[in-house]
């Protein structure tokens, strides 16, 4: 089992410029690897350049540019031109598929902010100082960093990454674990209707508020933005001391949020781990959720457009982002691996429309968000409890259909 750990480094302001320097120039070479690879296809040959042909070219590149390519981990550069070669794997995955394709694009320096090193011990170290107190992790081209290890890490380090937010510097690391014990069994079972107004509704007619931490923060974030748009978009060396602060603030403020969410994820989860067996939840395809509606083209006066009720979808779009439900069903998923437990995904269609005294299904047993009242056998109860039970129902006919 992989597990994954992530710890504030807190670099001297030297430290700090070769990061941000180590991130520039990985940033260079990624960028002109994909150059490489466009200019190769845009020949009249049409000749594709794979992972293999660039690595190959990495030595005599570190020869060339030994003040700034020559000083870093082969190792990390190697892996930053597989994350280039992933990305068009999934490129012509989208492209077979018949998806929105995505072409690979260039990373501006600020938007390239992790290097990855595939092996610990491999231009990197982590735990360099074993015989001192403070931890530290070891980078070439950079040195030994202090790092706010606020808990251990159990099993061998396998790779290391270094990752930028904002002013701050993380270490992150995956270690391998043997398989845990799992907890004791406790003989129950659960469906879990996830929502908006809150966040979940169980099979047992228990809720967990929504935190809404993005609409708490709104007014924050909005102001913030404000002053920063009020600064010149330049590059980052030169912005002023104030814009440097509005940037910050920014960015301090979206952090906040995400590990808040992150926080409530990781507790929602862990209690349903410790207290069922089983988990049943939708099957939510979030991406699709989220789109936009397609604009209705006015017949009568072309050019116009219809109203489509976008700006309604907007706001739902803006709820279902901040819920967070995504990063709560992935930590769930990890969590219950670990504890070993079982969580099963189902379809969610006509969930919240079924009955589940009599199994009359129509969208009119749905007369408001939060009422359920079944027009055939008089079932009254909580829209999303109902849901929360039939999920459930769908989960226990799965698991018996596929019994592991």
């Amino acid at each position: 089992m992989i597990r994954a750990y992530k710890f504030l480094m807190r670099p001297t302001v030297r430290q700090a410029a070769a990061l941000a320097a180590m991130l520039a120039d990985h940033c260079s070479l990624y960028n002109g690897a994909l150059q490489e690879r466009r200019d190769a296809y845009r020949h009249a040959s049409k000749t594709s350049i794979k992972y293999g042909q660039q690595s190959a070219q990495l030595k005599d590149i570190r020869g060339f540019d030994r003040e700034r390519q020559g000083r870093w981990s082969f190792s990390s550069q190697q892996a930053t031109l597989r994350r280039l070669d992933k990305a068009f794997a999934a490129f012509f995955r989208r492209v077979k598929a018949g998806e929105t394709p995505g072409y690979p694009r260039f990373r501006g320096v600020n938007w390239f902010d992790t290097v990855d090193f595939p092996k610990d011990g491999d231009g990197c170290r982590w735990d360099a100082t074993p015989h001192d107190r403070v931890t530290r992790v070891r980078f070439q081209g950079v040195g030994h960093v202090k790092v706010h290890q606020h808990r251990p890490v159990v099993g061998k380090v396998k790779t290391v990454s270094v990752k930028r937010e904002s002013r701050r510097w993380y270490v992150v690391l995956t270690a391998g674990q043997a398989q845990t014990e799992p907890l004791p069994k406790t003989g129950s079972v659960v469906g879990i209707d996830l929502g908006i107004a809150n966040f979940l509704a169980d099979s047992g007619g228990e809720f967990v508020p929504s935190p809404r931490h993005g609409r708490k923060a709104a007014a924050q974030l909005e102001a913030a933005q404000q002053a920063l748009s009020r600064f010149p978009r330049v590059h980052r060396d030169k912005r002023t001391a104030n814009h440097r602060r509005a940037v910050d603030k920014v960015a301090d403020l979206h952090r906040k949020v995400r590990r808040q969410r992150l926080d409530h994820a990781h507790k929602t989860a862990l209690d349903l781990v410790r207290e069922h067996d089983v988990i049943a939840h939708e099957d939510l395809k979030i991406r699709n959720m989220v789109k936009a509606p397609k604009p209705k083209p006015d017949p009568d006066q072309p050019g116009s457009f219809l109203p489509n009720g976008a700006a309604a979808k907007a706001g739902l779009n803006h709820s279902i982002s901040d819920a967070g439900w995504g990063v709560f069903l992935t930590i769930l998923h990890a969590k219950a691996e670990s504890a070993g437990r079982e969580v099963i995904a189902v379809d969610p269609r006509n969930t919240s429309r079924t009955c589940p005294e009599c199994g009359h299904a129509s969208a009119e047993n749905r007369p408001t968000q939060e009422k359920f009242h079944c027009v055939s056998c008089g079932h009254s109860a909580h829209a999303d409890t109902v849901g929360a039970l039939n999920v459930l129902r769908a989960g226990l006919v799965r698991r018996d259909a596929n019994p592991a």
